[in-house]
């Protein structure tokens, strides 16, 4: 079974992954990254206890977790405009149903 610390880090090289797939406009491979992503954030809930962690590992899982959230203000930096060019579509779709 895979530690605390093991899974924030897959996590983590799986958000660079996002960013890079952000830059490249690369949508399709950001939905599968955040799929993959959202399924190890689901493990983690059930065992994300920091009392079983020693300082040391607390330390890296916090600084695990800062990169995964500057990596998704990153994403958001490429994702939120293609998002609003998107909106007039979904707007009119729901306004035809």
């Amino acid at each position: 079974m895979a530690s605390q610390i093991d899974i924030y880090e897959e996590m983590s090289t799986l958000s660079a992954r996002m960013v890079k797939a952000a830059r490249a406009h690369d949508w399709d491979n950001l939905i599968a990254l955040e799929k993959s992503v959202a399924a190890i954030r689901r493990s983690l809930t059930r065992d994300d206890d920091d009392s079983r962690l020693s300082l040391i590992e607390r330390d890296t899982k916090r600084a695990l977790i800062r990169r995964i959230l500057d990596d998704d203000a990153e994403i958001r930096r490429y994702t939120e405009p293609w998002m609003e060019r998107l909106r007039p579509f979904f707007g009119s779709a729901v306004a035809a149903r």
